[in-house]
């Protein structure tokens, strides 16, 4: 039996901007943050585009919780999917993913996880929110989840949902 061919792909222009200077703790942050989205373009067979992610600290991440979703708390992550992703030069811009170091790290220490490892999970979540994953419903949840756990393994991590890692 053959096998089908996949699509070609080329991966995305991923552009990592370190926004506060806790994350000068963690150097493997933005390599870290940069294989996951490209593992996870390869899972997706996403065709180029360009991505954004910020790595930045509670206090920016709680504003922009504040201003965009109206929840005045830092969380970890936050997708902000492009509203017109195409530019015109050939360029298809996927959108922001925005982290915040204080918050991973508190759910690294009470949940047990390594924080490079919650990282690329976070960045891989992110990545999936902007094209077009959500997690609204049940159904939804578990073909987020379920595909997260797959890049996941690709990366030779743990698996988010099934296992806490050691750190």
């Amino acid at each position: 039996m053959k096998t089908p061919l996949r699509r070609r792909t080329s991966p995305p222009h991923i552009d990592v901007r370190v926004q506060s200077s806790l994350w000068g703790a963690q150097p493997l942050a933005e390599n870290t943050v940069r294989n996951s989205v490209l593992a996870a373009a390869a899972a997706l067979s996403t065709a180029g585009g360009e991505v954004s992610i910020v790595l930045t600290d509670d206090s920016a991440i709680r504003s922009l919780n504040r201003d965009w979703r109206g929840i005045d708390k830092p969380t970890n992550v936050l997708s902000f999917p492009a509203s017109n992703p195409a530019t015109g030069e050939g360029t298809h811009l996927l959108g922001d993913i925005v982290i915040s170091f204080e918050t991973l790290e508190r759910e690294c220490a009470d949940e047990n996880r390594a924080f490079l490892h919650h990282l690329a999970h976070l960045a891989v979540h992110g990545f999936l929110h902007l094209n077009g994953y959500d997690h609204e419903t049940n159904t939804q949840a578990e073909e987020m989840e379920g595909l997260e756990s797959r890049i996941m393994a690709r990366l030779n991590l743990p698996d988010p949902y099934r296992a806490h890692d050691l750190g």
